[in-house]
């Protein structure tokens, strides 16, 4: 008996010699890594944009179990418990209930675009800050003198058309819109992306893997390894250990994969939106189709607007890879800004559109004058933590987009008080 149990200890205190020696060889590979130690709960925030961690915040559910399938703009969100969000408005975003006839108690401006529109927008139940809609309440008299009341066009992942199709779907219920995009745009202008500017992003899958996907075996692999990552990213010990981390990154890489199954199948979410390969293998060519395409989309929110009396603007986000220096933490958490000449070309087009009268701004240099911190990820503003979710950036954001707002309608100034 003696000797079983001296075998079990021995055995008990290999495997935990065995898991120290992983978690120490996991740590020192991060630290060199990433050029100093960092924790592991910080590592596993990386491995989410702020977006997706507020849907996602003390809850045991995924970000995909927070979607709902859409049959024009391809995914919303839900309020059905267990994971769904009690304060998703009748459409499937968040704020205000958008009204099927126009409301004439109040001046409506609809903001469209990502979730970076959609936190502009406020995607945070009350009483986090409205920051647009505050800022123009405090500032400007609408153009009818009623309140702006601003619905929340905005969703992650959200590019062209979806923005167009919302808008358009709703044209007739609002007095005004403005787009905020670009940065989930700019995807789809590397060089060889074999797809158009239409294509859905990734949530389309998650939320349609048995129509969508490639392959039956890729969509049903990847949820499973989704669910195994989340796992371990919420357990308390293995959230705080490296080498768990380590797993996780493993995981979302396999779950990344399009090539786990090959497709036999002829008709694929790709296929559907496939660029011509003589197209694809000339950048130039391809860059120039794609701004067509994007063009195309916000001159038809234009020709919508104008057949429904409503006024437009349009914005281009700022990114971290232009227009600010940033710190070492933004930095840290910004990724690759490789990027940036693209993105920058990208505007410039976009903003030839001017040419056509139509209201085009782009907010780059926003934050050229800030030496703290604005970025919290690669394209969202840090948000303090709270209840009002107070961001110097998103702050920043509103008030030139209010005042451009202001130059493009005529909109008049309060007195001062």
């Amino acid at each position: 008996m003696k000797q079983r149990i001296f075998g079990w200890i021995s055995t008990l205190v290999g495997v935990v010699l065995a898991l120290a020696l992983v978690e120490v060889t996991a740590t020192v590979w991060l630290m060199i890594e990433d050029g100093h130690y960092t924790p592991a709960s910080e590592l596993f925030e990386r491995t989410q944009n702020t977006y997706v961690r507020d849907m996602t915040k003390h809850s045991d559910c995924r970000y995909v179990d927070t979607l709902f399938p859409h049959p024009y703009v391809a995914f919303v969100h839900h309020a059905n418990p267990p994971c769904g969000k009690p304060w998703v408005n009748n459409v499937g975003l968040f704020g205000p209930d958008f009204p099927t006839v126009k409301r004439t108690d109040v001046y409506t401006v609809m903001l469209v675009g990502g979730s970076v529109a959609s936190q502009l927008g406020q995607e945070l139940q009350p009483p986090a800050q409205r920051y647009l809609e505050e800022e123009l309440n405090k500032r400007y008299i609408s153009p009818t003198g009623k309140p702006f009341l601003l619905l929340n066009g905005g969703d992650g992942a959200w590019k062209e058309p979806q923005s167009f199709i919302l808008f358009s779907l709703y044209a007739s219920s609002v007095d005004a819109v403005l787009t905020l995009d670009g940065f989930n745009e700019h995807y789809f202008f590397f060089p060889g992306t074999p797809e158009r500017l239409e294509r859905p992003l990734s949530n389309f899958i998650d939320v349609n893997p048995f129509v969508a996907d490639e392959n039956f075996g890729d969509a049903a692999i990847g949820w499973v390894i989704g669910r195994v990552g989340g796992t371990l990213q919420r357990m308390p010990l293995l959230g705080h250990s490296h080498a768990a981390y380590m797993i996780v990154r493993g995981i979302e890489a396999v779950a990344k994969s399009k090539d786990i199954f090959s497709s036999t199948k002829k008709t694929t979410l790709a296929s559907l939106f496939k660029m011509p390969d003589d197209i694809v293998k000339d950048h130039e060519r391809e860059f120039q189709v794609q701004v067509g395409l994007y063009q195309k989309y916000e001159r038809a929110i234009e020709a919508v607007a104008k057949d429904n009396g409503v006024k437009t603007a349009y914005f281009f986000q700022p990114v971290p890879a232009y227009g600010k220096e940033l710190t070492e933490e933004e930095k840290k958490d910004a990724g690759d800004l490789s990027y940036g000449p693209l993105y920058r070309r990208l505007v410039g087009e976009m903003m030839t559109l001017r040419s056509r009268g139509m209201a085009m701004y782009d907010l780059g240099d926003i934050y050229k004058d800030e030496k703290g911190r604005i970025y919290a990820d690669q394209v969202h503003c840090y948000r303090e933590p709270g209840p009002k979710a107070n961001s110097r950036g998103y702050s920043i954001m509103a008030q030139r987009v209010a005042q451009n707002l202001a130059e493009a309608w005529g909109l008049k100034e309060k007195p001062a008080n």
